[in-house]
């Protein structure tokens, strides 16, 4: 069960990261570079770079940084983002404003996350017994 601490400081992490993709996905989509579905999908990516960097240093500091911990999170990134496109292509498809539609994205994303992060990304490794 995760403590109350290791839950604020997700939700800590989790508005700079956001804060990172939702600045990335607006200058995309403002600026004409890509569709709104493409952008949040960049912004997802970068966004949970930082998220990483973050998350390891501050929220599961007591789990050793590894790469395969860096490719476990770097594949629940990816199953957030791959949420995160299809909600806002769904939202933006039935008239939602695209940053509407990201932000539910991003809630249902995080929540999702955060659980899969927490079990396995950063998870200590069970010891072996010999």
């Amino acid at each position: 069960m995760p403590t109350q601490s290791s839950l604020l400081r997700y939700a800590s992490v989790g508005i700079v990261a956001t804060a990172v993709h939702y600045v990335l996905l607006a200058a995309l989509v403002e600026s004409g570079w890509l569709a709104p579905p493409i952008a949040a999908a960049v912004g997802a990516w970068v966004g949970a770079q930082v998220a990483f960097v973050l998350n390891a240093r501050y929220t599961f500091r007591p789990a050793a940084v590894t790469v395969g911990s860096w490719l476990r999170f770097q594949g629940t990134a990816a199953i957030g983002a791959a949420l995160s496109f299809a909600l806002v292509a769904a939202g933006v498809r039935l008239g939602v404003h695209y940053l509407v539609a990201q932000a539910a994205a991003t809630v249902l994303a995080m929540l999702l996350t955060f659980e899969i992060n927490r079990r396995w990304s950063f998870a200590s490794p069970t010891p072996s017994r010999d």
